[in-house]
């Protein structure tokens, strides 16, 4: 796998993008690095590199919402990956919306399209 993956490009990191596989809504953009992506492939769910924390971020470690990997494609390039996944819990952004892409950007104005899945106040305590 190592050699299909270019982690020299962004300081070891590579850009991957969360998809639900059943209806391709982009769920969310996080990093991985060598050893989370070697984890994921081990557990079958998303594990990120998370820049804030400087450690390995196994997505829903606090929340319960995890992701399972269905599918999984790498760019051309090899600095990319896109994770097919089934969104366990329905909430795939930290703010409790079902998706980090909930802001719309329409003539200037930004509108709020989410859909508020869990209070965070109430998750990460």
């Amino acid at each position: 796998m190592k050699q299909l993956v270019d982690f020299s490009k962004g300081d070891g990191l590579i850009t991957a993008i969360a998809q639900d596989a059943e209806t391709g809504e982009i769920l969310m953009l996080a990093n991985m690095n060598e050893e989370s992506l070697a984890k994921t492939l081990e557990l079958g769910e998303a594990v990120y590199w998370s820049r804030s924390r400087q450690r390995l971020w196994h997505k829903g470690e606090e929340s319960g919402n995890t992701q399972k990997i269905r599918e999984l494609y790498l760019d051309c390039d090899g600095d990319a990956i896109l994770l097919k996944v089934e969104q366990i819990g329905e909430a795939a952004c930290h703010t409790g919306k079902r998706s980090c892409f909930f802001r719309k950007l329409d003539q200037g104005v930004v509108t709020d399209v989410g859909v508020q899945v869990f209070d965070p106040s109430e998750v990460y305590k």
